[in-house]
């Protein structure tokens, strides 16, 4: 075989031995995701967590841009030469979607969180009728308790930094609880793209191949520590959208810090409401008329926040991660988001909020 045809060839095998794998989640459970995974993950944020900027970052630009070159280089030769140029970029996707599952997405294919934790899976009206009105009174309490009137908005009092440093606090009590969702050797970081990742709707995101958690630095500040322990979430082995915000919740209303709890509340709320407005409209103007109306302005304010960057851009970028969702185990794509009160719906079944 022509070395040409090496890498384009490999690519293919690479994509049957992952729907092989896909049937094998214990397998990827025992010895990669808690193993292998564990081993590379924590060399990557030792290496690079202590370092103030994305590296990761840098590395996407650096490729990007000599991705733009080599485009540039072949426009004049392009049809001349389309079908050497054809498997060039074939190589180059086939390296890159190794590196992409070896370093982390292969925990696309682990045993899924409601097994782990014993959790049903689906939920009834009724079921989440009372756990939303229950979670709505327990983010009035915290909201009240912070602004001291139900009519004000959270304004976060902390730093993007220190709020890196404070999510620290809400994985130590969820580890006592979990041991397994221990987090060690923080690299979570703002990142040097997040004006593009606004335009592309997205609030941060795992560099995979370095294992640094980026977060958008333009979001309101109420939503940057459940933002922020979701992107850990991903740190740990968690690949699955809906798992991360389920272990991200946790993480912040576990925190002793009263803002991070509100954060959380008000995240998980925001979705219990987002379910009613699908499933009944008249259920959803009923419990909004419960919710104190600062938390209402705090919702306001990220959807003001979310307007003024919505282009085709954000169009484009979500119906390509939809469909990469769906090809990863996560046949529901962006709806997998919302999938998370699954989780919480049935998590609280038998315990307290």
């Amino acid at each position: 075989m022509q070395r040409k045809y090496i890498l384009p060839v490999f690519l293919l095998i690479q994509v049957i031995v992952l729907q092989i794998i896909s049937f094998f989640s214990e397998f990827v459970e025992t010895f990669y995701s808690k193993g292998f995974y564990v081993w590379i993950s924590h060399f990557w944020r030792i290496a690079l967590g202590n370092i103030v900027f994305s590296v990761g970052d840098c590395i996407y630009g650096i490729v990007i841009f000599l991705l733009l070159r080599w485009i540039w280089i072949k426009r004049k030769t392009w049809k001349q030469g389309r079908k050497d140029n054809f498997l060039q970029l074939l190589s180059f996707f086939s390296v890159f979607y190794f590196l992409f599952y070896v370093s982390w997405a292969t925990n696309y294919y682990r045993v899924p969180l409601f097994d782990k934790m014993n959790i049903q899976r689906d939920y009834s009206d009724d079921d989440l009728l009372k756990f939303t009105t229950i979670l709505i009174a327990k983010t009035n309490a915290i909201q009240y308790q912070i602004a001291k009137n139900k009519n004000t908005k959270i304004d976060f009092p902390y730093s993007q930094e220190q709020v890196f440093q404070m999510n620290l606090n809400g994985y130590e009590h969820l580890a006592q609880q979990y041991p397994y969702l221990k987090y060690e050797h923080e690299s979570i970081k703002k990142s040097l793209f997040s004006l593009p990742l606004t335009y592309m709707g997205f609030a941060g995101y795992l560099n995979p191949f370095t294992n640094e958690a980026q977060v958008n630095d333009m979001l309101p500040m109420y939503t940057f520590p459940t933002t922020s322990t979701h992107e850990m979430a991903h740190q740990l082995g968690y690949a699955s959208e809906s798992e991360c915000n389920f272990i991200g919740f946790l993480a912040s209303t576990k925190n002793d810090d009263l803002y991070f709890q509100y954060s959380g509340y008000a995240f998980a709320l925001r979705y219990c409401l987002h379910n009613w407005e699908v499933r009944n409209p008249k259920t959803l103007e009923q419990l909004l008329k419960t919710v104190n109306p600062g938390i209402l302005k705090n919702y306001q304010e990220s959807e003001d926040f979310w307007k003024q960057y919505e282009t085709f851009i954000e169009t484009g970028f979500k119906i390509f991660y939809d469909h990469f969702l769906k090809f990863n185990q996560q046949k529901d794509g962006l709806e997998s988001y919302s999938k998370f009160v699954n989780l919480m719906v049935n998590y609280y079944q038998d315990k307290p909020l």
